[in-house]
């Protein structure tokens, strides 16, 4: 898709305004771990991607594992903004009813690829869907995303040994590297650096890039569309909290919602309102 770096740009934004309203209005959620990931959903969804939200089954569709899935909001965010489903949905998160659950549910929501939620199965699928597509002699390819401190999971590893075992050139797996997870730094909880060598130690393709600079983003997909043989690691360096200047780079909002004076000052710098 023709689309330039200023409409990339706003798309982030609403992204971002979109998760606030969304962890706001459900009372509890991940809002840290969603803003840093703006900039990489708008650029997959609205120029990255090959996918039709008219036609959510599409033959040949690439297809996006959000492998670190209690990041939902910011799943469900670019879904509804590429027009998956009405926006005004996104204010049901995580309510009695709502098909919006904390986690992302493929048998409910368009546009959802896989379950996801416990960390490192998400990745271990899209191994599988990599591995089915190239069986299947198809062209779509495999999206997905890990949190850093996703890393510590024991399958994450066998699934990067299979990956590479299968040469799954069709994969392109990017790691959301803040630094930060739930219980603080990683490497005070456990050490997952260096992540480019272990990769590379595992057979993977790695490309390091700036998770909020539209041009490095392409630049990291462009190069791994161009690698055969191999299976793709994108590290993205990202800021926990992205966009919002109370929770950047604080890890106490990996998992807790906004209060309202919390949540309006939040969309203030986001240029937005409550």
């Amino acid at each position: 898709m023709d689309i330039n770096l200023e409409v990339l740009t706003k798309i982030a934004v609403n992204i971002r305004r979109s998760v606030i309203e969304e962890i706001y209005s459900a009372g509890s959620g991940h809002p840290g771990g969603s803003l840093d990931l703006a900039e990489i959903m708008a650029y997959l969804y609205f120029k990255e991607m090959n996918i039709d939200p008219k036609n959510p089954n599409m033959k040949n569709r690439d297809k996006l594992v959000l492998s670190k899935g209690h990041a939902a909001p910011v799943l469900y965010a670019a879904l509804a903004e590429k027009g998956y489903f009405p926006k005004s949905e996104l204010k049901t998160l995580r309510k009695t009813g709502s098909f919006l659950q904390g986690h992302p549910d493929m048998r409910k929501i368009p546009g959802v690829e896989m379950s996801t939620g416990s960390l490192g199965q998400g990745f271990s699928a899209s191994c599988g869907m990599a591995l089915a597509e190239k069986l299947n002699k198809g062209t779509g390819r495999i999206y997905v995303i890990l949190g850093d401190g996703e890393l510590q999971e024991g399958i994450v590893w066998e699934t990067a040994m299979a990956c590479s075992h299968y040469t799954l050139d069709n994969i392109a797996a990017l790691v959301d590297h803040n630094g930060l997870q739930i219980d603080g730094e990683n490497d005070e909880v456990m050490k997952v650096m260096p992540i480019a060598d272990k990769f590379k130690s595992f057979g993977w393709n790695v490309i390091e890039i700036d998770g909020h600079d539209f041009e490095d983003i392409e630049r990291g997909y462009k190069q791994a569309e161009k690698c055969k043989g191999k299976p793709t690691c994108i590290i993205a360096k990202t800021i926990k909290g992205k966009g919002v200047s109370f929770m950047e780079n604080d890890a106490s909002w990996h998992g807790k919602a906004p209060d309202k004076e919390q949540a309006e000052k939040a969309m203030t710098e986001l240029g937005g309102e409550l």
